[in-house]
């Protein structure tokens, strides 16, 4: 067990601390002297710039607001020795007396003081840890307004662009349905470079006025009785969609986009389709409710239109899932694209009926056109939720 000054301390660190007040406590000696008021003063206010870390330090600073009090109240001056305990040589005298009756009255007067003393003491240190604590509260409450102000900030934002979104989703379906669109020329631009000779179709008339709008536009895709009715975007990358609505402003609610790895003009087994899931019920909001088979039975078909060709297409499995990482080696719904052989495509098809949250009866052979409409799903980490249907026309 370490000591110093007769205070025991329980490891090296509490020890050097002490020892680093101790050498503090006698630099401060050497330079004011207490038994003068003005050099008390002037200690006094220099302890006022000096924190100790130590019983020891702390005990002279106690000590020293002791004499400077009593010095202000015209009590006469305790010396401090070298070990930094308070005597008094009227005291001592009197203590050799014992037995006299002076003597006994001068150390009631003194224990007296160092009651009165000590309860000064106790007060300076109840003023400090009130201060800590309001110091405390003030950052706490500081840092709770701004968590709140950037919550609300978020919250209007959100709220403001959900309103954009609908009214834009309804300035779409009036480009949509114009009855001019036929008049209307357009140019295609290509999503991608074709190494051989390809005939481009003929873009729908309804889909023209939005296609001029952004050439972006790849398709339009409806579930009735949801707010499932947007526009479908792809560009070079799975990323600018998320954050970006049709007019390419950036947008939290984001956009319903193709992957990128898919082509409306050579064709897919399968076309993925993505959206958020907003809480609003917005682009993908609605989506889940799939994982209900009462709701699959009142929404079996799901309208996608590339803005090519017009499809209609049947439910045939809605499942939970995750994202993998990269290397663990398992079927993962989002990297299906394309099946090379029909092994493959039977494969998918299995591992998809497996996952499904019920059985809808609803089939698929090798050669028939698929979509998978994939959200997130809440239920999990990295969650996924996704509906499959395939073209019937």
């Amino acid at each position: 067990m370490l000591e110093l000054d007769g205070i025991k301390f329980r490891t090296q660190e509490e020890y050097d601390l002490a020892c680093k007040d101790k050498e503090t406590i006698l630099r401060l000696k050497r330079l004011f002297d207490i038994n003068t008021d003005e050099g008390l003063k002037n200690l006094y206010s220099e302890l006022q710039a000096v924190n100790f870390s130590s019983e020891i330090g702390r005990r002279f600073d106690d000590e020293i607001f002791e004499l400077y009090s009593n010095m202000k109240k015209g009590i006469k001056k305790e010396t401090i020795k070298s070990d930094g305990v308070k005597n008094s040589p009227r005291n001592a005298d009197n203590n050799e007396k014992g037995h006299s009756k002076t003597g006994n009255n001068s150390l009631k007067t003194k224990e007296g003081k160092k009651s009165a003393s000590k309860d000064v003491v106790v007060s300076k240190e109840v003023l400090k840890e009130i201060n800590r604590q309001n110091r405390k509260r003030t950052i706490l409450v500081v840092f709770l307004v701004l968590i709140s102000l950037c919550c609300i900030g978020y919250f209007v934002k959100y709220t403001i662009d959900a309103r954009n979104a609908e009214r834009s989703a309804g300035e779409w379906a009036e480009l949509k349905d114009s009855s001019a669109a036929s008049f209307i020329s357009v140019e295609t631009v290509l999503k991608k470079e074709y190494t051989q000779e390809i005939v481009i179709p003929e873009i729908l008339d309804e889909y023209k006025a939005l296609y001029n709008k952004n050439k972006s536009l790849i398709g339009w895709i409806k579930i009735d009785d949801t707010k499932i009715d947007y526009p479908v975007m792809q560009t070079v990358n799975n990323e600018y969609y998320l954050k970006h609505n049709f007019d390419q402003k950036e947008d939290a609610n984001g956009c319903i986009f193709l992957d990128c790895n898919c082509d409306v003009i050579l064709g897919n087994t399968n076309y993925i389709i993505y959206g958020h899931h907003m809480n609003s019920g917005k682009m993908f909001g609605s989506l889940v409710k799939y994982g209900n088979k009462e709701f699959y039975e009142k929404h079996k078909y799901i309208q996608f239109d590339t803005i090519y060709e017009k499809g209609t297409y049947e439910v045939m499995y809605a499942f939970r899932t995750h994202i993998y990482s990269a290397d663990e080696i398992t079927f993962k719904y989002y990297q299906f694209i394309d099946a090379n052989s029909e092994a493959e495509f039977d494969s998918a098809m299995e591992e998809m009926s497996k996952l499904s949250i019920y059985d809808t009866g609803v089939t698929a052979v090798y050669g028939d056109r698929l979509i998978t409409l994939s959200t997130c799903d809440y239920q999990e980490e990295n969650g996924r939720f996704a509906v499959v249907a395939k073209k019937i026309k």
